[in-house]
């Protein structure tokens, strides 16, 4: 009977629940030693980024038009997932995001190349921090 209890604990364990879903997946991919300053709330950060469905199709890339993409930290820029998942980043460092729709672009999508409900996954890499003065 206990087996059976435990069993079924550890399979309840195992699904993810509504919660989990809606966190970014990160998968740290290179840290560069020696990190001194890493990203946080308010920095203009420099980012290289190809972005994914879940089928593998490529939605968007900034290393195909060869320019960084670039933008303020934690200010609503982005979608909430790269809010969340670029936090204590350091320059050189590569990560991957696995984001679930509610910090993407939800049911709406972004059509015509990201439908709605869809999963996104994001190589990206942190070229520059440029900190802004603290007031």
């Amino acid at each position: 009977m206990w087996r059976w209890a435990l069993a079924l604990a550890l399979a309840l364990a195992a699904e993810p629940g509504p919660e989990a879903r809606r966190r970014v997946q990160i998968g740290v991919r290179r840290r560069p030693e020696g990190c001194g300053v890493r990203s946080r709330r308010g920095d203009l950060l420099h980012m290289h980024y190809t972005g994914r469905l879940e089928d593998g199709s490529q939605f968007d890339s900034s290393l195909s038009r060869g320019q960084p993409f670039v933008f303020s930290l934690g200010t609503g820029q982005v979608i909430k997932g790269w809010d969340q998942g670029l936090l204590g980043m350091c320059e050189g460092e590569k990560r991957k995001l696995v984001i679930p729709p509610e910090l993407g672009y939800g049911d709406r999508g972004a059509p015509p190349k990201i439908p709605g409900g869809a999963v996104l996954i994001f190589e990206v890499e942190l070229l520059k921090i440029e900190r802004r003065p603290e007031l």
